[in-house]
């Protein structure tokens, strides 16, 4: 039996994946609970907004932490260098990238960004797949690659560059077990129960859960 992994939000888009007490943390911006990182062994970065990525306070943290590694789109590797993060420890992530990171075993896949506005630049966007089965897609709606079955998708749910019609279609179209929302500092408590109701009860995963930090999910991935 897979052994089981400890999964928490940490407000936003930055969810923390925890097992033999290792800790690997993505997308640690700028709306999520700084001390995340206190305890981190490796990070995962989406793309360069500043609600995915403080690239002064990463750099902090890989300063306080020597065996912490940042794997990230080049754009936040350079970010991340100029903030004064040790070059030898970021390490730039692309399509079809696979790597061990705190542990876990990941795999860049490369997404656009969603358009925001015609006028406001995309930048490069890199969805994670961890363990195989756990899918955090950054600002898209990354499909899983050719073959893989999701068995827990982080799904967001509100921002500039979405509605929730897309994300209920989202989770239709991956087909997940588990669906977990994400990408949610913007709305509202009442927001927050709207859209649960309309994503959980449209979108047909087999569970939707919100994950907090105060309430992990106990996640095994399949094998």
């Amino acid at each position: 039996m897979p052994d089981t992994t400890t999964v928490s939000h940490h407000g936003h888009a930055c969810v923390r994946f925890e097992r033999d007490g290792r800790r690997l943390v993505v997308d640690p911006g700028g709306f999520s609970d700084p001390a995340v990182l206190d305890d981190a062994d490796a990070v995962l970065v989406t793309h360069q907004h500043p609600d995915h990525v403080d690239p002064a306070r990463l750099a902090a943290a890989l300063g306080d932490r020597p065996a912490l590694a940042v794997h990230a789109p080049a754009g936040v590797v350079d970010a991340l260098v100029a903030a004064g993060a040790p070059a030898d420890r970021v390490h730039a992530a692309a399509d079809g990238d696979a790597f061990t990171a705190a542990g876990f075993a990941v795999r860049a896949v490369a997404e656009p960004h969603a358009l925001i506005h015609p006028d406001v630049p995309r930048p490069e966007n890199v969805a994670y797949l961890v363990d195989g089965a756990a899918l955090h897609p950054g600002d898209s709606f990354a499909p899983p690659p050719a073959g893989v079955t999701v068995d827990l998708l982080l799904v967001p749910v509100a921002g500039p560059w979405m509605k929730v019609a897309e994300a209920v279609d989202y989770v239709r179209a991956v087909r997940p077990r588990v669906a977990a929302p994400i990408h949610d500092a913007v709305l509202s408590a009442p927001g927050t129960a709207l859209v649960d109701r309309l994503v959980g009860g449209l979108g047909g995963a087999g569970e939707y859960v919100r994950i907090t930090a105060d309430a992990p999910y106990a996640w095994r991935a399949p094998r």
